[in-house]
């Protein structure tokens, strides 16, 4: 199965949806950071929210970026996202390693622990909007879930998974987002919630060979549904040597004819893919000369 990110509405229009599988997404970004099993799982998951929470953007320069502090030992995450489903992410030790939890499964919410989750929309004003709350599980989809309930008053649902192969590469990744919308019934929002209840797991569902269009088609049997929108979601990292070296020559004149007088290159590493860039003396002399 392909990467793929839908869209739609069911329910009369009282229910938006998303819904993605991300397998090739988070291969990417295992590949990238080389990350452990449970990293993988706690990564590869918030790629996918981002996947579709950027996706909820309306402007393609819109960006979204979900930041995870934590306890745990996995030190926390960061994911950035667009409109056109475009993620890019790291964790703070990649190489973490757990036991598995009392259910036999990747222990996320332990490698997470306690802490807060944050949410930062760049849609163009003079400050990005953040919207915070603390992490209630570690679980992420259950955190996000809490998170919407709280910071946006949006009564939200969330499922998100990933399966990994026995040789530690990713089997399979998705998620869904089911947001209500404010004139839904009663009787819709308990018979969702009776069904959310009984649906199983993204990924057991993702590993009978159900698709997005199947898992929607299935959770609304009985509603009337719409897909509105269809994408694919990728891992993108945009650095570039010129954005590296407007960041190095923003750290500060003083630090900057330290580093000339050292007379070392300096090398900056992109923390989303790992790319490394060097800059000579020469280059940070022409930076304040231009400055």
């Amino acid at each position: 199965m392909k990467d793929i990110l839908i869209h739609g509405m069911a329910a009369n229009n009282q229910v938006r949806f998303y819904c993605c599988y991300s397998k090739s997404l988070v291969e990417t970004a295992r590949q990238f950071h080389n990350t452990s099993p449970v990293a993988t799982a706690a990564l590869g998951r918030l790629l996918t929210a981002g996947a579709m929470m950027g996706s909820m953007c309306k402007n393609d320069s819109d960006l979204l970026t979900i930041q995870i502090q934590c306890s745990g030992p996995i030190g926390g995450l960061t994911v950035t996202a667009n409109a056109r489903a475009q993620v890019k992410g790291y964790v703070n030790n990649p190489a973490v390693m757990l036991p598995p939890s009392p259910a036999g499964k990747l222990d996320v919410g332990r490698a997470l622990d306690l802490g807060v989750l944050s949410v930062i929309k760049d849609i163009g004003l003079k400050e990005p909007y953040i919207g915070q709350s603390n992490l209630v599980s570690g679980e992420i989809a259950e955190d996000l879930t809490y998170y919407y309930a709280t910071s946006e008053q949006i009564p939200t649902s969330l499922a998100l998974g990933v399966l990994m192969e026995k040789n530690n590469t990713v089997k399979h990744a998705g998620g869904f987002i089911i947001q209500l919308m404010p004139y839904a019934e009663e009787t819709l929002i308990s018979d969702l919630e009776q069904r959310l209840k009984d649906f199983s797991s993204i990924t057991s569902l993702i590993d009978k060979g159900m698709t997005p269009y199947d898992m929607m088609n299935k959770l609304f049997d009985g509603y009337d549904i719409t897909f509105t929108t269809e994408t694919t979601p990728v891992y993108r990292c945009d650095c570039s040597k010129e954005r590296m070296y407007k960041a190095v020559m923003s750290i500060g004149k003083k630090d900057i004819e330290e580093m000339i007088n050292d007379g070392d290159p300096i090398q900056v590493e992109c923390h989303f893919c790992n790319k490394k860039y060097t800059f000579d003396p020469e280059d940070l002399k022409n930076g304040l000369s231009d400055s």
